[in-house]
């Protein structure tokens, strides 16, 4: 399944919506990039405020390891002539919109990318703001460049492949489990209820959210919308 298409013209995301046959309850998946167009967040707004209830991503409480991690797309949108926006949930939220957080703490995921080798770990942390440099300097050309791989940034083809990466196990196992446990207990309570439950997590865990919604609750992707994520100039 693409989720993220780069192309020499854009960079485009795929909102799946997956169904379960004799349930009306169906999940509305929103494969996300942390840096974007300001149009790619205006256009999830939209789309969002069609939906009775929001999963969504967000690590709680304040990490050294994830904060040195996320520089890496903290960086971009500080140039203006870049044109981006970091995400922030006041660009996809309106409000009174219900909204849930099942993700981790910073705490449990800083344990968690302390499990890596040392070695790999202290490069994480080293490469992880040049790689944010990187992208301020390059602005949106960065983002077609097969060369650079940042955590939430991934072509379709890293996307898919992540499976074998350690680094990769290392952040998103833990957050894929508990976001799988909480979309169950949606599907549990409230199956039966004719709603549109949005999950907005970067595009890094999609996979695990098609392949956790088919195998576990028999939900099948239906639908599929491209929308822009940038155009580069």
């Amino acid at each position: 399944m693409q989720i993220i298409e780069v192309t020499g013209y854009a960079v485009r995301s795929a909102v799946i919506t997956m169904r379960r046959r004799g349930t009306p309850l169906e999940f509305v998946i929103f494969p996300m990039l942390h840096v974007a167009s300001p149009t790619f967040y205006s256009q999830i707004r939209l789309r969002l405020r069609e939906c009775d209830l929001i999963v969504m991503e967000g690590i709680r409480g304040r990490s050294v390891a994830v904060s040195a991690l996320t520089l890496a797309y903290r960086f971009a949108p500080r140039r203006r002539r870049n044109g981006l926006q970091e995400q922030r949930d006041e660009l996809l939220l309106s409000e009174g919109a219900e909204v849930i957080h099942p993700d981790v703490t910073g705490a449990e995921a800083s344990a968690d990318l302390k499990t890596l080798p040392r070695g790999m770990y202290v490069m994480l942390m080293v490469t992880a703001p040049v790689m944010g440099l990187v992208f301020a300097l390059r602005g949106p050309r960065a983002f077609l460049d097969e060369d650079l791989e940042v955590e939430d940034l991934p072509s379709t083809l890293r996307a898919e492949m992540a499976a074998d990466d350690p680094v990769i196990h290392a952040i998103t196992d833990r957050r894929d489990q508990r976001l799988l446990d909480a979309l169950g207990e949606i599907h549990t309570e409230r199956g039966d209820e004719p709603i549109r439950v949005a999950i907005v997590y970067g595009a890094g865990h999609v996979p695990a959210i098609v392949s956790g919604l088919r195998n576990r609750y028999g939900y099948r992707p239906r639908e599929a919308e491209w929308v822009t994520v940038l155009i580069p100039a």
